[in-house]
Order: C-alpha cells, then sequence, then structure tokens
C-alpha cells in the first residue's frame, strides 16, 4: 500500500488550495479550468509528498504542477479543435517558472480574500455566489453544499456549474474589488464563511462530529476579514460567533467520539481564551448600534459560554434575543431554536406548537433536526412513545454517524424506560 499524507501535510494542502486556485486563476483568467488543474495538483501531491517529502515551497510546487497541467489541457484542446484564441492566451512554458517566482515574491500573501469576494462577484445571483465560494475556497462537495442550501444535489451542481460559466463570461478581474464593490459583496462572503464554519463544526455527514480543518479555515479567513473591515460590526460579529462556538469544540465529545449535547458537556473543558475574546468582540460590535444576525447570533452563544452551569442558562434572555432574530431571518433553523427557547420558558407544549408551523415549511420537509427537536419536547412533555418514534425518524434521516448514534441512543434510553422491571 502506498504511503499516504500525514495529517500536518493534508491541514497544508487544505490551507494552500484557495490560494494557490487564486494565483493559478490570475494569470490563466479561466475559473473552471483553472479549478481542475489545482486539483490535479492536490492529488499529484498527496500521491508525491509521502514519498518525496513536502517541498520547502509547497505553494510553489503546487502553483507549477497546476500551471502545467492547465498549459497541456489548453494546448491539447486547442490542437484538437483549432481554438487560436486559446492558444493566444496560453502562458508559455518559460513564464512557468515566473508564475512560482510570483508566488514566492509575494511571500505573506494570501489570496483567499480576493478569492472569496471574486466569487462573490454581482454578477451572480447571491444562492449561485455563496454555492461556488464554497466550491472554490471551502473545498466542499457538491453534496454537502447541497445539504446546506436545502436542495437536491442535482440542483446544487447546475448552479454551481453556471455560476462557473458567468465567472468565466464576466471577465472580472483578479483583485481586492474596491471599497463599493466590497459593500455589495460583504453579505455574500460572510455567509460563504458562516456555511463553512457550521459544516467544520457539525459535519452533515461522515463518522466525525468535527471537521476542524474546515472550521479552522472558516475562522482564519473571518479574521482576515475582521482585520479588513475593523470597523464592521457584523464581521465582528461573525468571528465573535465562530470564537464562542468554537470555544466548547473540545466537550462536545466523548472519548469514542460520540456526541455529548449542550447540557451534558464538561464546561471546563471550554476554552476561556475564546470566550474572553468572543465576547469583548461582540460587546464591543453591538455597542455601535446597528444590530446584524450575526451578532445576535454571537450574542446567543455569549448567553450560554456565561452560564457555570447547564441550569445558569438564562433561557427568557435566550428567547429575547431569539424572538429578535426571528425579525430579521427567514431562516427555519432560527425557527426551530426559537421554538426550544420557547419551551424552556413556556413549557415544551408551547415549544410543540411553534413547530407545526415548521411542517409546512418545503424546506424542513425531511429535515432529521425536525424530527430531533420534537422528539425531545415529546420527552419533555412526557410522551415518551411519540419521542421515542420521532428520535428514532431522526436517527434514520441524518447521515452524520454521531448524530444517528446519539439519536438512537436516546430512543433505547427511553424505550427501556419504559420496559416493566423484572419480577
Amino acid at each position: 500500500m502506498p504511503p499516504s499524507l500525514d495529517t500536518h501535510a493534508e491541514h497544508l494542502l487544505r490551507d494552500l488550495a484557495p490560494q494557490v486556485l487564486g494565483a493559478v486563476i490570475r494569470r490563466f483568467h479561466d475559473f473552471s479550468a483553472s479549478e481542475d488543474a489545482v486539483q490535479e495538483a492536490l492529488i499529484a501531491a498527496a500521491t508525491q509528498w509521502p514519498r518525496e517529502g513536502v517541498p520547502s515551497d509547497p505553494g510553489a510546487w503546487l502553483i507549477q504542477v497546476a500551471a502545467r497541467r492547465l498549459t497541456d489541457h489548453v494546448r491539447a484542446e486547442a490542437a484538437r479543435r483549432h481554438r487560436e484564441a486559446i492558444v493566444v492566451s496560453l502562458v508559455p512554458p518559460e513564464q512557468q517558472i515566473a508564475l512560482a517566482a510570483d508566488h514566492d515574491g509575494a511571500s505573506g500573501r494570501d489570496d483567499s480574500l480576493i478569492l472569496l469576494f471574486m466569487c462573490c462577484h454581482p454578477a451572480l445571483s447571491p444562492s449561485s455566489a455563496i454555492a461556488l465560494t464554497l466550491r472554490a475556497v471551502g473545498g466542499l462537495t457538491t453534496a454537502e453544499i447541497a445539504k446546506a442550501f436545502l436542495v437536491p444535489e442535482a440542483t446544487m451542481a447546475q448552479r454551481i456549474s453556471r455560476a462557473k460559466q458567468s465567472i468565466q463570461a464576466s471577465g472580472v478581474p483578479f483583485q481586492m474589488p474596491t471599497e463599493e464593490e466590497r459593500a455589495q459583496r460583504l453579505g455574500a462572503v460572510m455567509h460563504v464563511l458562516y456555511l463553512m464554519f457550521n459544516e467544520g463544526y457539525t459535519a452533515s455527514s461522515g463518522p466525525e462530529l468535527h471537521r476542524s480543518d474546515l472550521s479552522g479555515e472558516a475562522l482564519r479567513l473571518t479574521r482576515m476579514l475582521h482585520s479588513h473591515l475593523p470597523d464592521d460590526a457584523e464581521a465582528a460579529g461573525l468571528l465573535a460567533l465562530m470564537l464562542l462556538t468554537d470555544a466548547r469544540r473540545a466537550a462536545r465529545t466523548g472519548p469514542a467520539g460520540e456526541l455529548i449535547p449542550l447540557t451534558e458537556q464538561d464546561r471546563s473543558l471550554w476554552d476561556p481564551r475564546a470566550i474572553a475574546e468572543g465576547i469583548a468582540l461582540i460587546t464591543t460590535a453591538l455597542s455601535k448600534g446597528a444590530v446584524g444576525a450575526y451578532q445576535l447570533q454571537a450574542a446567543i452563544a455569549a448567553v450560554h459560554d456565561e452560564a457555570a452551569r447547564a441550569e445558569d442558562t438564562d433561557w427568557p434572555q435566550l428567547l429575547a434575543l431569539y424572538s429578535l432574530l426571528m425579525r430579521l431571518s427567514d431562516n427555519p433553523m432560527v425557527a426551530l431554536n426559537h421554538a426550544i427557547a420557547t419551551a424552556m420558558v413556556h413549557g415544551p407544549a408551547a415549544g410543540l406548537e411553534l413547530l407545526k408551523a415548521l411542517d409546512a415549511d418545503a424546506r424542513m420537509v425531511g429535515h432529521h433536526r425536525l424530527d430531533a427537536v420534537r422528539a425531545h419536547l415529546l420527552e419533555r412533555a412526557g410522551d415518551s412513545e411519540a419521542a421515542i418514534t420521532h428520535y428514532k425518524r431522526a436517527a434514520g434521516r441524518t447521515t452524520s454517524l454521531p448524530e444517528r448514534n446519539y439519536l438512537l441512543t436516546q430512543a433505547a434510553r427511553l424505550s427501556d424506560a419504559r420496559k416493566p422491571p423484572p419480577r
């Protein structure tokens, strides 16, 4: 069996991928072909680096390989179809070294943020821009992006393909947009980072609850965004939200990788430095006046993080914050959390009543979280039989192994509790 990459090299490739893609697009001006070439370069690295070692400048190595692959591809197409226009746009082989040198000469430069703004070009619809950026910068699969948007995978594949074609046709230059252009694209950029973080913090599928590389990259890029826009309260709120949420990561799983819900976590494992930084950020952001959705979500996370014990959680304050967030967002997940907060303040029956509206929301049809929340509230209401049904239904609908195991465990616990004691 051939040797495989170690964890450090895997993380290095993930960190470098958007930077390399940015450099190649900047030179070749072909988004789709550049993405394919970079993917081939990453595969080559995964094959060669375990045998030959990681090169001294891995970024330049990846750029050179991607440039060669792209040049070969375009040449083959030109020869087969006689596309003189493509031949004219070729970067000559002797300039490939200059391409790598350009990367080396721009030491410390990170094209990831430029790539984020480029993908969120106003020529694209917001949903297409976000989907394309998640694919190009976040490295998410089409299936993962489709889950985040609550749409079929085939629909998302078409959306991403059209977005690539639109970027190619627009001729948008690869550079940081002007202040006015940044303002136009900022909302889409922040939503991309938010979705990247969420997929990393709670993976939508697979055997692991976390994808720390993905959530870590989202945090890194959000820090970069905040440093570029230090006076933007929503950028600060998004960074605060990530910090306050990620602070709990070490307590979310047990020794075997099993999911541990918030109410049962060992809060001594939470990261106090991340919590302190997040609280300082959101406190400053909220003082600026205009309150946005990310700031409200960060404030909600702060209320949870400031509670020394689960029973100390200020649920009336959380309900008030979710009520405000409901006015700003049409996201059904916000409505789901609002129902939970309502149940914690006014009782499970009130929360269950609110869930009825979500049953009619097409975005939530078949979504496991709706069944999981209903099961939890039914259990609190004393209806164990119905709770077991919904725990099992939720388990059958999730593609995350830790979530499925947790939900089945809850169903089994209630089933055992209902059995008559042995005589």
